[in-house]
């Protein structure tokens, strides 16, 4: 024991800021979520029913914040964050309420996570969230006449046709210089856009009620002029096959004849298909084509086809997509031969459905649900599908 005493009371002459330091109790990691930045989350939160949106329940961050569990609100806000973002850029609403939209939303491949951690590290969340509302005139005008309008039935159609632009891609004319082709088959229109210019807009004829125009999207490559027409065999079956049988003279007086095993008509006046048909593969052998029966686009109601749509002053039509001249197209058109022009580079076209939108007075109208498609998105007593605010 005595051999030890030199050694402690040597230590013990040690003086105290000599000695080992002792190790510091572990501090909690800095919020990831500053004061200002949850601030501006708590105020998107709120303001979601500007968008025809439901506010995400904030009670769980509300109570972290309380608490002061740092951890807690970052990993909740996060997870508010980014359920917001995802309504606000690719929609609310169930497969359900989908039913029968065809047109891929490309924003749904978008890294949400990882912009909304920047924006939360830059202090930029405002300039997030404003970034991903659709970014067109009809969305912005449906917007403000939500936050003005009264009536629960025109406030629900304004909340399903917001909900609508969320479901194309927030730039339409992706590849193509912002230009693309948007049909609205409740408005009997088509419109010609340059990113959030509209360019003109035309009036179409579309499918009949028991024949309904789909929702699709496309891309244009070429203009038909002098078309043949291919007759699909639901249409030959309604008369042209009967008429054939019965009259064969009366069948080749309009242009049809049987090739390739399929009937056909003939390029020229009585052609269905008018002087020119637009090159749009897709699977549901939709176009957009010129049509003989130029009289029906007086009708308010244009409800005629057989699912296709047909444009009025076609040609004029024409002449704008291939960059053309109207009296070199009318020349290619009096030539009579059929020939594909390409167009300078492929367009994007969209036939889509909306019930209101911008009237050409620049105010918003309401237009009729004749294929009944508002309804497949259900309404606040079926919350499965319909979920706008």
């Amino acid at each position: 024991m005595k051999r030890f005493l030199p050694a402690f009371a040597a230590l013990l002459a040690v003086p105290l800021s000599a000695q080992a330091p002792v190790p510091a109790a572990p501090s909690s990691p800095a919020p990831r979520w500053s004061a200002p930045v949850l601030a501006s989350l708590h105020k998107w939160l709120a303001a979601a029913p500007e968008d025809a949106l439901p506010p995400p329940d904030a009670s769980a961050l509300e109570a972290a914040e309380r608490l002061g569990d740092t951890a807690a609100v970052d990993n909740t806000a996060d997870a508010l964050a980014l359920k917001l973002a995802r309504m606000h850029l690719a929609g609310c609403c169930d497969a359900a309420a989908h039913a029968g939209w065809h047109i891929t939303d490309t924003d749904r491949t978008d890294d949400l996570p990882a912009r909304i951690a920047a924006a939360v590290a830059g202090g930029t969340l405002d300039a997030f969230f404003a970034g991903l509302a659709p970014d067109n005139p009809e969305y912005a005008a449906l917007r403000a006449a939500l936050a003005t309008e009264k009536d629960p039935a025109r406030k629900a159609t304004l909340a399903r046709n917001m909900e609508r632009w969320r479901w194309l891609p927030r730039d339409p004319g992706a590849g193509s210089g912002g230009r693309y082709l948007l049909v609205n088959t409740a408005a009997f229109e088509v419109s010609t856009w340059a990113g959030v210019k509209r360019l003109d807009r035309r009036a179409v004829i579309n499918g009949k009620v028991s024949s309904p125009t789909p929702i699709f999207s496309a891309r244009v490559t070429g203009i038909i002029f002098n078309p043949w027409w291919d007759l699909p065999p639901n249409i030959v079956r309604e008369g042209i096959g009967a008429l054939a049988a019965r009259n064969p003279a009366a069948a080749r007086a309009k242009g049809y004849v049987w090739s390739g095993g399929h009937f056909r008509q003939r390029p020229g006046p009585t052609n269905s298909l008018g002087a020119m048909k637009l090159v749009m593969p897709n699977p549901y052998n939709i176009y957009l084509h010129d049509t003989p029966a130029k009289q029906l686009f007086a009708r308010p109601v244009r409800a005629f086809s057989h699912g296709c749509v047909r444009v009025s002053d076609a040609l004029g039509f024409a002449a704008t997509l291939v960059d053309e001249s109207r009296p070199a197209v009318d020349a290619r058109v009096a030539a009579g031969a059929t020939v594909t022009v390409p167009l300078p580079a492929p367009l994007p076209v969209y036939i889509a459905y909306f019930t209101a939108g911008l009237g050409p007075d620049g105010q918003v109208a309401f237009y009729p649900d004749i294929y009944r498609r508002d309804g497949a998105m259900g309404d606040k007593k079926d919350r499965r599908k319909f979920c706008p605010a």
